[in-house]
């Protein structure tokens, strides 16, 4: 069995926040209670809202699928797949569970030393301190007032 295999379904999705530190390398601890999905390699990526998404596998391999899908026949689509591929890193952590963040993803999310990385459910964020603390401000108040039907349902 891979990392992963016999967690229930609410193991499998990435919750939580954490607030590590880049070292001056511009390494990262992964979370340690995720680690072990990120044996067999971690994907970095650049996110909306300019964070950095961190994803393991076999979610890495979902979303390329999902990215391509979409074709090569429309613009947007074009646009969405040359920024992702072009943007994503394979790392393979050490036996600290540290990955590096290459300097071209850390200049787009702003990442210095104080980074917050935040569960989403199929991966991982990191964020810079301000910018997410500025992201929650802006979606708490919304994100209160909605209710249960706002994610669509699966087709």
């Amino acid at each position: 069995m891979g990392p992963g295999a016999g967690l229930r379904e609410v193991d499998a999705v990435y919750m939580g926040e954490f607030t590590p530190r880049l070292d001056e390398k511009g390494r990262l601890i992964l979370p340690a209670k995720y680690r072990g999905r990120f044996v067999d390699g971690v994907y970095l990526v650049k996110g909306q809202e300019h964070c950095v998404e961190i994803r393991d596998p076999a979610s890495f391999e979902a979303k390329a699928a999902e990215v391509n899908a979409h074709g090569a026949t429309h613009a947007v689509a074009r646009a969405y797949q040359r920024t992702f591929f072009s943007s994503a890193y394979d790392e393979t952590p050490d036996r600290q569970g540290r990955v590096t963040v290459p300097p071209p993803l850390r200049e787009y999310a702003g990442l210095e030393r104080d980074v917050v990385v935040v569960g989403v459910g199929d991966r991982l964020e990191m964020w810079h301190p301000t910018a997410w603390a500025e992201y929650q401000q802006r979606s708490e108040d919304e994100y209160a007032g909605l209710d249960g039907e706002v994610v669509p349902a699966a087709p």
